[in-house]
């Protein structure tokens, strides 16, 4: 799917900068970024469409259920992952 090849190209902008050097890129990698990051959306946007997904409304629905999965009290300052047992709710599509 073009849109993993995308996200990919975004990805390797930043391969093997420091978080540091990420957040000061010189003008031609910001432009190089930017670029990547319009072909994400571009082709993100397009299979929403297809698919009839409101990407607004998915990504607040998204976002409740992360405030109910990882409350603030439990999550901040960790990148631990939950309790084991715990499932994450998502579901794949078969082909």
């Amino acid at each position: 799917m073009a849109l993993s090849v995308e996200a990919a190209e975004l990805v390797e902008c930043f391969q093997w900068l420091t978080p540091e050097q990420s957040a000061k890129l010189d003008t031609h990698a910001r432009r190089a970024v930017e670029h990547e990051m319009a072909d994400v959306m571009l082709y993100l946007l397009r299979l929403a469409d297809v698919l009839g997904v409101d990407l607004p409304q998915a990504a607040q629905r998204k976002m409740a259920i992360n405030a109910r999965k990882y409350p603030v009290s439990r999550s901040r300052g960790t990148a631990k992952k939950p309790a084991a047992g715990r499932t994450s709710g998502r579901r794949t599509a078969r082909v």
